[in-house]
């Protein structure tokens, strides 16, 4: 076979596929597998994305230890941006001045989560920092799933906006406490009150900066461009990529900048904005990979030291911000089937976990090393059945019906 090989010129036998092979056959494989997950049984596409993750992950060719490096952090963090761009356009700061119980709603499900995560780390015998850096890592919202599945399935209504504004602001509380523990922690090793208080000030104040820059820029293109042509929805994926990689650069938050950016948007721009789905098929394909990776964020060994702990802190999460969720629906202005319902959307967790944990993992390897097999846990826990609660919730609200019910 090597003399025939060498006859056709074929470099190495056997062949050895690299990086590129891989990404097609996982992009193969998630489309056929996400197609058959909504064709067979009604559920969202991204299942059928993280299911593939998984399975890469059984025969030990995933994350592993859930590191982000090279490739794997460039693809999160694109997609990320895409999704949470489109998230944050969708949050009216009219409506949250308008309704004060609906904000109070968010300020009180983010706080008491953080607190039942913190609680339950420290009753397993976890030191408070290392307890409040986990509870913002596991009581962050899954923003991508929410704001993937309320659009594949292309609902409307109290409970789906509520949903989407709820996840952002979430995902902004998470983003400011791990950044509030990172310089509590610099201040508590170093001694330096000024990387203490300049670390969390740089981070939300630079991710506002860049972020106001990036809804101008956009803006510009809106006024000047027919947002329905396909050369400007590369400009806008352009522009969006361009704003975190420059992030990236300057060390601010990839996930405050679009976020941020949309809402800015959002609320100083004339007409809302009707994205193109993904902006395009080049989102749509970051997308996919997004949550293949995310399903692939564990091992075997990460399970056997952290999936106790996970599911405890999930669960006391999920109990105490349903409690919220349901107790305060009545006065924030939808019944109590609704708010159950909002309460179902808010148990899973996924790749925003994975990046503030990589995050973590580079200014705090230590105290990131003891968080990350609870953290692979949780969003291995919540990779296939999460999506599918966001969908049960909606059908509990009666804003999702299945194609025999429509």
């Amino acid at each position: 076979m090597e003399s025939l090989a060498a006859y056709f010129h074929i470099d190495r036998w056997p062949p050895h596929p690299d990086l590129l092979f891989w990404i097609a056959l996982i992009l193969l494989a998630g489309a056929l597998l996400g197609d058959l997950v909504q064709r067979m049984l009604r559920l969202p596409r991204i299942i059928g994305y993280c299911a593939v993750g998984l399975l890469v992950a059984t025969f030990g060719k995933g994350l592993g230890d859930g590191l982000l490096l090279g490739t794997d952090r460039l693809i999160v963090d694109l997609a990320l941006a895409l999704l949470l761009f489109e998230l944050g356009s969708r949050v009216s700061l009219r409506w949250l001045r308008n309704n004060p119980h609906l904000l109070l709603t968010s300020v009180l499900e983010s706080l008491l989560g953080f607190w039942a995560i913190f609680a339950t780390l420290s009753w397993f015998g976890f030191p408070p920092k290392a307890a409040l850096a986990g509870s913002a890592l596991l009581g962050v919202s899954a923003a991508a799933v929410i704001g993937r599945v309320a659009t594949e399935l292309k609902t409307a209504g109290q409970v789906t906006e509520r949903m989407l504004v709820l996840s952002a602001l979430n995902t902004l509380y998470a983003v400011l406490l791990l950044k509030l523990v990172s310089g509590w922690l610099h201040l508590d090793q170093q001694g330096d009150w000024i990387q203490g208080v300049a670390l969390p000030l740089y981070t939300f104040a630079g991710s506002l900066g860049m972020a106001a820059l990036l809804a101008a820029a956009v803006a510009v293109v809106l006024r000047r461009f027919e947002l329905r042509d396909e050369n400007t929805v590369l400009l806008l994926l352009g522009l969006v990529l361009l704003s975190v990689t420059a992030a990236r650069l300057l060390g601010l938050s990839t996930l405050l900048v679009p976020l941020l950016a949309g809402v800015l948007l959002r609320n100083t721009s004339e007409r809302p904005c009707i994205w193109p789905r993904h902006f395009g098929t080049a989102g749509g394909v970051l997308v996919l990979m997004l949550f293949v990776i995310a399903g692939a964020a564990w091992s075997f060994s990460a399970l056997g030291a952290g999936v106790a702990l996970a599911a405890a802190a999930l669960l006391a999460r999920w109990l105490v911000r349903s409690a919220v969720l349901v107790g305060l629906a009545h006065f924030s202005g939808i019944s109590l089937r609704q708010g159950a319902g909002l309460a179902l959307t808010s148990w899973p967790i996924s790749a925003t976990s994975l990046v503030l944990l990589a995050e973590l993992r580079l200014s705090h390897p230590v105290l990131a090393q003891d968080l990350t097999p609870v953290v692979l846990s949780a969003i291995a826990l919540m990779a296939l059945p999460g999506p599918a609660l966001v969908q049960a919730g909606l059908w509990i609200a009666r804003e999702y019906r299945t194609e025999k019910n429509r």
